[in-house]
């Protein structure tokens, strides 16, 4: 099986060449994109299986490119960025990035989360046995990783659809957000558990009628989310 390929778009070269190093170390294949525009024609000609990408780039920022490649693609985005401001971390997971990781950062860890990412999104091996699970007014379908509302069709992201499965396999039952963070994303100590809140307000926007009084997606005050049928 061939090496997973990971793009790395950062426009400092001594970033770049260290999470380089470090990723082949973990048997990763690596590319490498240094401004905006590079990154948009790599993707597009190879697409990789999970791309690094640092938000403050020369031509098109990794805000842009994240928002022209959820266009298309549910390719994972770790972003990268020297910014602490939480605004800047939520807008990036609201535009569908997979994770975050503030510079200066430990190389080993980013491997880490970049392990714990692609192991999150790729398809699960049982995931061609799950049977759908059917409600009044949805359809979730594991194998086509499709949700279908009425009579239309909901494209989710990975970690949207893994997170809108979860809570639907079990009914009524409430998770901590720290449970979802463990459950969907495979760990919970590197990621801030307003990820889980970003992601569910999106799923919201996407398949309930009205988003500001949700029907299935519903907030347990202090304690979750849980799935109403």
């Amino acid at each position: 099986m061939a090496p997973d390929l990971i793009l790395i778009v950062e426009d400092e070269p001594s970033i770049a060449e260290v999470v380089g190093l470090y990723l082949r170390r973990a048997s990763y294949e690596v590319a490498f994109a240094r401004d905006g525009l590079e990154a948009q024609q790599k993707i597009e000609s190879n697409p990789p299986d999970l791309i690094i990408l640092d938000l403050m780039l020369p031509i098109i920022d990794g805000f842009e490119i994240t928002r022209w490649l959820r266009d298309q693609s549910d390719t994972p985005i770790i972003m990268l960025t020297a910014r602490r401001d939480e605004v800047d971390r939520i807008a990036g997971l609201e535009m569908g990035a997979d994770d975050y990781i503030i510079k200066p950062f430990s190389p080993q860890e980013l491997v880490s989360r970049v392990r714990a990412v692609l192991r999150r999104t790729k398809p699960q091996a049982d995931e061609s046995t799950e049977q759908p699970i059917s409600f009044p007014s949805m359809v979730i379908d594991p194998r086509t990783r499709l949700v279908t509302v009425g009579d239309e069709e909901i494209a989710l992201t990975a970690k949207e659809f893994d997170t809108l499965w979860l809570l639907a396999k079990h009914p009524r039952q409430v998770f901590t957000r720290n449970h979802v963070l463990e459950r969907v994303w495979g760990i919970s100590d590197y990621i801030d558990p307003s990820t889980v809140t970003v992601h569910i307000r999106r799923l919201r926007e996407k398949i309930e009628p009205d988003p500001s009084a949700p029907l299935h997606l519903l907030t347990v005050w202090g304690v979750g989310y849980k799935f109403e049928p």
